[in-house]
């Protein structure tokens, strides 16, 4: 069943494939959540869940290797002091795993990242390192998924933010609107030079009344609306309104895209 970016019919994993040695796993474990946490809280997720998948009925690899996978799984979620829940069983065939489930602005709890051990492709692919005693030693594999689905993880943060994405997130970060066709020559200036400034800027040329093409950019939830008319092009200036503060009053073309330049490289939330 398809639902929006939640559900589709192909996606796309950041799935990474680190090769080790089983004792360097707690360590490498726990530098994985780490980055998890970070890259999670950069888009401005902080309340998720953490659940361990342990060893189902059918399963590849010896039990001892599941034992010392799951152990380490264990460790370094205990060493961080973390709390996760325990779903026995429920691990894939080829590895036990620790979810990551995000919780959005509303507590809506989401899949997302992963880190999975993998028994099976080592064996598959015959991977192996020589260890200190000079024989051969079967590597482990860790799947690491920080985001999951890239699809689903878009859906996630425009359900998170009601689609008011953050500017640096916006893929329109500004709207130049003239007041008329009379000043959609300065407006396409306007676009120009804050396009020239790395601000992504879209200009209405539409021949729309101007109060209709704001009401749009509002309902697209763009966070800068920049309205031009005779005095704005007399002066080189703009009328700056903002998705949820208003009217911000006129400004100089530079003070505006400093601005704007300045919150996106901020990253604020």
């Amino acid at each position: 069943m398809l639902h929006g970016l939640l559900r589709v019919r192909g996606f796309t994993q950041d799935d990474a494939h680190i090769f080790l040695r089983e004792d360097q796993l707690v360590d490498e474990i726990g530098r994985i959540l780490e980055f998890a946490f970070e890259v999670l809280k950069a888009f401005g997720f902080t309340d998720y869940e953490l659940e361990l998948s342990t060893r189902p009925e059918k399963f590849i690899g010896s039990p001892q290797a599941w034992e010392h996978a799951e152990e380490a799984l264990r460790q370094a979620l205990a060493s961080r002091r973390l709390e996760y829940a325990v779903h026995e069983a429920e691990g894939a065939f080829y590895g036990p795993k620790i979810d990551i489930k995000i919780k959005d602005a509303i507590g809506r709890s989401w899949q997302c990242g992963t880190i999975q051990c993998d028994f099976a492709l080592p064996e598959r692919f015959d991977v192996t390192y020589a260890g200190e005693d000079g024989k051969p030693h079967r590597a482990v594999m860790i799947h690491r998924a920080l985001l999951g689905s890239f699809e689903r993880f878009f859906g996630m943060l425009i359900e998170h933010y009601a689609g008011a994405l953050p500017v640096w997130l916006a893929p329109v970060q500004a709207a130049v609107i003239p007041l008329s066709d009379k000043f959609l020559e300065y407006a396409r200036q306007v676009a120009g030079t804050l396009q020239r400034a790395g601000i992504r800027v879209h200009c209405d040329a539409r021949s729309e009344k101007m109060q209709a093409k704001i009401r749009d950019a509002q309902l697209q939830q763009i966070p800068y609306m920049a309205v031009v008319g005779r005095r704005e092009a007399e002066g080189g200036t703009v009328a700056v309104r903002h998705r949820r503060d208003g009217d911000l009053g006129a400004m100089g073309l530079e003070a505006f895209a400093q601005r704007v330049r300045e919150e996106n490289q901020s990253r604020k939330i």
